[in-house]
Order: C-alpha cells, then sequence, then structure tokens
C-alpha cells in the first residue's frame, strides 16, 4: 500500500484517487472548493459517471479514500501527490495553468518530507520544468522532490475501465527513480509502461488527441463529400475500418467533437506551434471544420424549415457525448444558441444532463422524456447517441410531432426506415437524404 495524495477532485482527480484507492492505497484527495470536498464526504458526487459513485462510496468504508481541504493533512504521510487541477482555456487558446501554479505553490510551502510530484493535468510541453522552478522557489527549506508527467488518457463514460485497463502508461521524468517509482505504482494495470523526458510525455498527450480530434474532422469531411456524390459515409467509414493500417475508432460522422480535452487541447497544440513560429495547418483545419458540422445541421433545419421564428425544436440529448453530463463544448449550446437567437422555442432532453444544460441554456425548456420532448415539434435534431435513443417508439414520436422532421445529428437510426414510416429524415453523410422534392415543410 502506498499513501497518495490527489489535488483537485475533478473529473480526472476524483477518477484518479477513486481507482488508486481501489488498487488498496491510501488516498487523501485534495480540493479547495469547501462544497464539493462536503459533498463528497456525504456521497454526492460533482460529476455523473458510470459506476463512479460504487467505487467512491466502496473506498471511503475501506477507509482507503479521504477527502480534505487541508493541504498539511493531505501531504501529512504522502509518497506521491498528483496535480489533478483544471487547465482552462486562456484568451488566445493557451491553456490556463493558474491552477497547477497554485498548487505546486501550497505544494512547496507544505511539504516537509520528499515527494514524487506527478503532473496529471494537461498541461503545455515545458510545464513538468516550470512546475519544478515554482516549487524550488517556494519551499521555505530546501527539500527532496522530482517531478513526474504522467498524462490521463481517461474517455468521459468509460473512465473507470480506461483508468484500470489503459492502452499504456506514459511517464516522463529527467529523474529516472523517480519515473520508476511511479512506474511501480501502476505495475497492478498490467499496461506498457512508456518512460521517457517530462516534455516528450507532455506531448504525447497533446498529440494524441490531436490526432483523435483530426480523425472526428476527417470523417465529417467525407460526410459532407458523401452527402454531395450519394455515398453512405456510415458505409465509407465501416469499409474504411477493416483495413488495420486505419481502424474503425473515431470513425462515426456527426456534429463534430466536443468536451473537455479535443477542443481545448487542439487549441493549445496551435497555440504553441505559433507561439515557437511554426504554422500547424493542420491543425487549423480540424477546428474549422469541427466548426463547420454544428453549422451544417442549421443549414439542413433552414432547408427543411425556412423561418424558425415560433418553431418548436426537440433536441435529443444535450451533452457533448453519451454516458457523461458535461456539457463543455457541447454542440447542443451552438445550435440551442442559434436557434433561441432566430426565434425558435428551443427544448431539450438528456437522461443526465439536463440540471447542467439546464444551467448552461436557461431559455431552454425541459422535458421528461423523448416523449413529452417532440410534443407538437416541428423538428427534431438527434445530437447525443445514448443507448436508449436507439430504441425509441417512432410510431409515437411521430404522432406526437406537428411535422415529421428528423436531422439525426449521431446517424442512429436508418434512413430507408424512417422514410417509409413518413419521416423527413436527415443524417449526416448518408448519402442524398436530404430533403426530396415535396418534402419541404416551411
Amino acid at each position: 500500500m502506498k499513501n497518495i495524495a490527489v489535488v483537485g477532485v475533478g473529473y480526472v482527480g476524483l477518477v484518479t484517487g477513486a481507482c488508486f484507492a481501489d488498487l488498496g492505497n491510501r488516498v487523501m484527495a485534495l480540493d479547495i472548493n469547501e462544497q464539493r470536498i462536503a459533498n463528497l464526504k456525504k456521497g454526492i458526487l460533482p460529476i455523473y459517471e458510470p459506476g463512479l459513485a460504487e467505487v467512491v462510496d466502496r473506498n471511503i468504508k475501506a477507509n482507503r479514500l479521504f477527502f480534505t481541504t487541508s493541504y498539511e493533512e493531505a501531504l501529512q504521510d504522502a509518497e506521491f501527490v498528483f496535480i489533478a487541477v483544471g487547465t482552462p482555456e486562456g484568451v488566445d487558446g493557451e491553456a490556463d495553468l493558474q491552477y497547477v501554479r497554485m498548487a505546486a505553490e501550497t505544494i512547496a510551502e507544505t511539504m516537509d518530507h520528499p515527494l514524487v510530484i506527478i503532473n496529471k493535468s494537461t498541461v503545455p510541453v515545458g510545464t513538468g520544468d516550470w512546475v519544478a522552478d515554482i516549487v524550488r522557489e517556494n519551499q521555505p527549506n530546501p527539500i527532496e522532490f522530482s517531478v513526474v508527467s504522467c498524462p490521463e488518457f481517461l474517455r468521459e463514460g468509460s473512465a473507470l475501465n480506461d483508468f484500470m485497463n489503459p492502452d499504456r502508461t506514459v511517464l516522463g521524468s529527467e529523474a529516472v527513480e523517480a519515473a520508476e517509482r511511479v512506474a511501480q505504482l501502476h505495475l497492478p494495470l498490467r499496461a506498457p509502461i512508456v518512460v521517457t523526458d517530462l516534455r516528450t510525455a507532455e506531448m504525447i498527450k497533446y498529440a494524441s488527441n490531436a490526432f483523435l480530434a483530426t480523425r472526428i474532422s476527417f470523417i465529417n469531411e467525407i460526410a459532407n463529400i458523401c452527402e454531395a456524390l450519394g455515398a453512405d459515409v456510415s458505409e465509407v467509414a465501416r469499409g474504411m475500418g477493416f483495413d488495420k493500417r486505419i481502424g474503425h475508432h473515431f470513425l462515426e460522422a456527426g456534429v463534430g467533437y466536443g468536451g473537455s480535452c479535443f477542443p481545448k487541447d487542439v487549441k493549445a497544440l496551435a497555440h504553441m506551434a505559433q507561439v515557437h513560429g511554426k504554422h500547424p495547418q493542420l491543425l487549423h483545419a480540424v477546428m474549422d471544420i469541427n466548426a463547420y458540422q454544428r453549422k451544417h445541421v442549421l443549414l439542413k433545419l433552414h432547408d427543411l424549415l425556412d423561418n424558425l421564428d415560433g418553431r418548436v425544436i426537440a433536441l435529443l440529448g444535450l451533452a457533448f457525448k453519451q454516458n457523461t453530463d458535461d456539457m463543455r463544448e457541447a454542440p447542443s449550446i451552438t445550435i440551442a444558441n442559434y436557434l433561441n437567437q432566430y426565434g425558435a422555442i428551443v427544448r431539450g432532453y438528456d437522461p443526465v444532463a439536463m440540471d447542467v444544460a439546464g444551467r448552461v441554456m436557461p431559455y431552454m425548456q425541459m422535458a421528461p422524456n423523448p416523449y413529452d420532448l417532440v410534443d407538437g415539434a416541428d423538428a427534431v435534431i438527434v445530437l447525443t447517441p445514448w443507448n436508449e435513443f436507439k430504441q425509441i417508439d417512432m410510431v409515437r414520436i411521430k404522432a406526437a410531432m406537428r411535422t415529421p422532421v428528423i436531422i439525426d445529428g449521431r446517424n442512429l437510426y436508418d434512413p430507408a426506415k424512417m422514410r417509409e414510416m413518413g419521416f423527413v429524415y436527415c443524417g449526416i453523410g448518408r448519402g442524398y437524404d436530404a430533403a426530396e422534392p415535396g418534402e419541404k415543410t416551411g
């Protein structure tokens, strides 16, 4: 058993702390947000993540997971301290490191014995060296420490499985012994461990996310071409994916990527490149295509309805992806704001994200279920691929709508079946499936 402190109990920090505790370690999870810590002690989590509440509860009861607002308490017996605070997008697309700085300064001022300080947050290349300088400058008395980069690769909605069954663990440090100690901490996960220098480890994280975002934008670009040429992007992606050099992952056309990672990480990497005199054309194209996908959905809606003023538009799914309540950079926000601006009556339904969405989009009318959502609606836009949406009673949906228009931003439904049922159906890149002659409802 190792003694571990985790600074920051947001998405990454809470999953990291809970999972290390579940591996048999003693974990002190710290946050300066007193209400958040008070809630966690009562079993109230700040995020929705399948299975996480059960893991947190199990390890609290087993006296392996503790929550505190005190750095003194968190660091008292710690051998390792993970920095897992937020790094939001700055004014120019750069990562805002104010919370990392605060954590590093307070660790330095509080520590009274040697520590291995591990950057878990996604931070710009060079941050590990910067953190080491901050700690060194803010220690009242010199105490030995090492800095290790251990970037997270957690997908919201499957974070527990991703932590416990990772593709790899990436570690970067200038101190070989410290990297080896952190590697030992991860050995129970039985995954390949990549040990490199600090800056390379930090770059692996950004390069990985930028590549996945590129795959999403690539298939969306292909989808838009498919619409013009009469091909079905779903079948195109399936055919491509059997090539072992390509694979099937992240080739699902839709309304683009969102969330807390891809948007800000691609921007941050482009910003780093520009600051150092490089020209990240591909990264800018990835971002441009992603932004266009929201507009693409709205153009489809305009083609079908003409005037949006007074129209009831139902958004099926609000979170940026399924199995999460995360609304950060969710496509629904851009689309709903546009609809509201042009006088539409915007309704929304999501299995778990409506409380969060209501704070972001206070004008939106929230429905308790998909059927109330579409009652009298002029169009439905599918924005999140929740499993429950795949089994909706479409006969009931059509009967409740004023005009049976569905824009399927996640390609959940079969175009031929939807047309056969009488829907005016538009998917993303599904061949010539835009409104056919006589189908315009505006």
